[in-house]
């Protein structure tokens, strides 16, 4: 009786399972494994729909300028919350299919299997349903124009009265026409930019748009920024005519105030297609010109125009000090006499107030002083018409003043590029190199180290502006005028400089064969089918153009032609057989073009020094031993380039000079390949990218580490990589990543963290893009089995921009506060895990740092203590 009812123990869990398998609750663990089948396949489904849809709202956002649909950004945010719970259920799914038992139909822990059971089989209906309703036949709207828009303006020195006057005019209801006039440089922009940002910051009934018209083509620049503003495509127009036509059926209907900056003649209103203001329509233009005539023709009646005074001599001399320094002007008794001179000469005139004081902002001594007083005052160079006599020369010794020649011409050679035009100062160098502005004798890193200092002796000057990025500087348009004019006057160089203006057809002049340098970049230029007799040409810009034809012939007649840049030419397929009779050719950039092979006849361009093929994605013939034929090669770039990198590096061994290199690798494997040519891959590589990569789990970045040269890594795409390793005797030795500036990784869903970017004691810039399984920046725990990081302080330490988008479990970028001394910009989108910080009180002290992100995300975020959130609170800009 003991041993039966001690069976009958042994087996009643078996017997209460079985009761409840028998219940209506049974199917939820019977159909376990295949309702987690067909979840996990219908999830796939859904992130493969998202991504879709992700991708044609990118599109319809970045280059159609959309706005994307309500309904399709709900149907993305549920999806992406259902993804998120799915993807957590998928991770619990293993230990409950353990529990199985007896062929799946009963479990081990059947309450806990029918719960996780009904989770499934509910979840799956959920997402099925997702799937149905993510068929959409537009994802994006074009967005509501807003009344006005905000534009950048600084802090003013005596403008207030003339905005008065201005404002005051724009309130009459019988004027209709305003006229802004006065010397260039006088503050005629900035004053319409203040009206402006009126018209933004107050309430009324006006649809505000801003134009400049300039001296080329005025009637069309204008037609193009008034059709971007109201939302008018341009494609199909022809003529002026047509374009009025659409202009003038949308203003007739708005009550809109049309400011217009930059007029050189009459401006056609009826011909650009706006309506002719009046008391009955209420429309407002305002213009700005140089000229009193035009403002006449404009606008008759005198008191509707405004004139835009020079500064009295207080205010002048208030600017002038603002920009001098006080602490200059009391360095010696004597100074200040010679600086209400050096004011006097500039004649109250706010743009050469600013540019010659910060030129004299390092003039310590009264000699200094009085030789600049003495140059204002001889100076007797005449000016271009509708600029006034007064400007150029005071505007001019900022120019006079450079160092030597060598300054003086590199400046010039910034007025190639179009106005406004954002210029990349590693162009602009390697351009200068090749047209040998710099020393020729020097290694190419100092020739481009002397580059770097003459573009900061530039910005210095006021000559150059700084861009909105690092990278880039920009030439004010008055300087850019300065500069072209100084060309025109000179014996030795002749510019011919129609960039930017829209021609569409290769233009004429009489006398080619006195121009030295020439650029015709950003235009809409086809074709080019007319030989040019251009024997000292020395650089030709022809980028940024609709270029698909080139006459074998054309650069017959350039032999001193050292600078050619054919980039951004998205329709230029092949380059003609003539390019090899330029013999003197050093610089050649093809870089995104469609080009598809090069032309053999490259061999003859025996002095060529630099060589540029990135993102020449249909480049796929170069013929064997044409890169090794450029003996003297010292740059290539084939970032980007859809010929495969290692079929040139073994030619790439027998070029001594070669220092720049830059190469995306499909794969590890490419990689490790490359990594043998020991003499290329460890001196020359200055930018490599592992793109679309999907042979390796684990990245041994070893042979990466060791680059003398290596500046900018990216990784983009790779599929199964889940860790970046690099040897303890690399980091042990001196040198790891010692170059390296930028990192950029996107789409590298399996990595859960990046610590080894601490090993770039350099880094200045890291962008991460959509790791989706990425967890934390720096790994605390990581850092801690390398002996030599441990309680390191200086992490980071010149980061200067961290930009994290679309990282949906980032958690944590490091555990603790770190000082940051050198942080400029922070930028966080899509990171809803990410709830703090890595700062306090002490983080980016004395830097202006911007933190940038969803208002949403900044309100959760936790901070350090309540002194951490005061100080950076400001520091927030919302809007991504």
């Amino acid at each position: 009786m003991g041993n039966i009812f001690s069976i009958s123990l042994s087996l009643d869990p078996i017997i209460t399972r079985c009761s409840d398998c028998a219940t209506g609750q049974a199917s939820y663990i019977c159909n376990l494994e295949d309702n987690l089948h067909a979840f996990q396949a219908e999830v796939a489904g859904l992130k493969e729909l998202r991504s879709d849809l992700m991708s044609r709202v990118r599109i319809a956002e970045d280059e159609q300028q959309l706005k994307r649909l309500n309904q399709v950004e709900g149907w993305l945010s549920r999806a992406e919350t259902l993804i998120n719970d799915a993807d957590q259920l998928i991770v619990q799914s293993p230990q409950h299919v353990e529990n199985l038992c007896m062929g799946g139909c009963c479990s081990t822990h059947p309450r806990s299997s029918i719960k996780f059971g009904k989770k499934i089989a509910k979840k799956l209906l959920e997402v099925k349903d997702q799937k149905e309703n993510g068929d959409f036949s537009d994802v994006a709207s074009k967005p509501p124009l807003p009344s006005a828009t905000e534009r950048p303006s600084e802090p003013t020195v005596g403008l207030e009265s003339n905005f008065n006057k201005v404002w005051s005019c724009i309130q009459k209801e019988q004027v209709g026409i305003s006229g802004i006039y006065g010397l260039g440089g006088v503050g005629k922009t900035t004053l319409l930019n203040q009206i402006n940002n009126k018209f933004h910051d107050t309430t009324h009934d006006y649809h505000v748009i801003w134009a400049v018209a300039s001296q080329d083509r005025p009637i069309e620049r204008v037609q193009d920024q008034i059709a971007k503003r109201i939302g008018l495509s341009n494609e199909g127009w022809k003529s002026i005519e047509e374009k009025a036509e659409d202009i003038f059926q949308v203003l007739c209907k708005k009550k809109f105030a049309l400011l217009l900056d930059d007029i050189w003649e009459w401006f056609d209103l009826t011909r650009a297609g706006i309506p002719i203001p009046t008391q009955e329509n209420g429309s407002k233009v305002i213009f700005t010109t140089r000229r009193l005539d035009v403002c006449c023709q404009m606008q008759p009646n005198r008191d509707n125009n405004i004139r835009v005074e020079c500064l009295p001599p207080g205010e002048a001399f208030k600017l002038f000090e603002e920009k001098v320094g006080s602490e200059t002007l009391r360095m010696h008794p004597d100074i200040c006499k010679l600086a209400e001179a050096v004011v006097e000469e500039c004649a109250g005139l706010p743009l050469a107030l600013i540019t010659i004081g910060r030129a004299m902002a390092s003039k310590k001594t009264p000699r200094e002083w009085e030789y600049a007083t003495e140059v204002l005052r001889q100076s007797a160079a005449s000016v271009l018409p509708g600029v006034g006599k007064e400007m150029y020369p005071k505007l001019k010794f900022s120019y006079d003043c450079l160092p030597d020649e060598r300054f003086r011409s590199c400046f010039l050679y910034c007025s190639l590029y179009p106005e406004d035009h954002p210029i990349e100062k590693y162009q602009l160098v390697d351009c200068w190199i090749g047209e040998g502005l710099l020393d020729e004798h020097t290694s190419l890193s100092n020739a481009r180290n002397q580059g770097h200092f003459i573009i900061g002796s530039l910005i210095d000057a006021c000559l150059l502006e700084k861009g909105q990025y690092n990278d880039r500087v920009k030439m004010h348009d008055v300087i850019r005028d300065m500069a072209l004019w100084i060309a025109g006057e000179s014996e030795k160089e002749k510019f011919f400089v129609k960039s930017g203006v829209q021609l569409k057809e290769q233009p004429k002049a009489k006398k080619w064969a006195e121009v030295t340098r020439m650029s015709l970049m950003e235009n809409q230029i086809e074709n080019l089918t007319e030989i040019l007799e251009c024997p000292n040409l020395q650089t030709l810009f022809l980028g940024s153009n609709d270029l698909k034809v080139i006459m074998d012939d054309f650069f017959n007649f350039m032999p001193m032609l050292r600078v050619l840049d054919l980039s951004r030419n998205m329709n230029l397929k092949e380059l003609p057989v003539g390019i090899a009779k330029l013999v003197s050719l050093e610089h050649l950039n093809l870089s995104f073009t469609k080009i598809r092979k090069l032309p053999v006849e490259l061999k003859t361009l025996a002095k060529l020094k630099y060589l540029n093929l990135e993102w020449t994605r249909d480049l796929k013939m170069i013929p064997q031993q044409l890169i090794s034929s450029f003996s003297k090669l010292q740059v290539l770039k084939m970032h980007g380039c859809g010929y495969g990198c290692l079929l040139v590096l073994e030619e790439l061994e027998h070029l001594k000079y070669l220092n720049v290199l830059t190469l995306t690798f499909g794969s590890f494997s490419e990689l490790e390949k490359a990594s043998r040519f020991n003499k290329v891959f460890s001196c020359a590589i200055e930018h490599v990218s592992l793109i679309n990569f999907r042979d390796s789990r684990s990245l041994n970045m070893t042979a990466l580490a060791k680059l003398q040269h290596l500046c900018i890594l990216w990784l983009w795409r790779g599929v199964d990589l889940e860790e970046v390793k690099i040897e303890s005797n690399i980091i042990e030795g001196a040198g790891c990543f010692h170059s390296l500036r930028n990192v950029n990784l996107a789409g590298c869903n399996h990595l859960r963290d990046v610590s080894w970017v601490t090993f770039a004691p350099h880094l200045e810039e890291l962008e991460i893009y959509k790791c989706n399984g990425l967890e934390e920046i720096i790994s605390e725990e990581k850092l801690g089995e390398v002996s030599e990081l441990k309680g390191n302080l200086n992490l980071f330490s010149k980061l200067k921009i961290l930009f994290l988008h679309y990282l949906p479990k980032l958690k944590t970028i490091y555990r603790h506060a770190l000082p940051f001394p050198q942080l400029k910009e922070i930028r966080i989108v899509k990171c809803p895990m990410l709830k703090k910080l890595p700062l306090n009180s002490n983080s980016a002290k004395g830097q202006r740092l911007v933190i940038k992100g969803a208002e949403g995300w900044w309100k959760d975020v936790e901070w350090e203590d309540e002194s951490t959130k005061i100080a950076f609170l400001p520091t927030f800009k919302p809007g991504i």
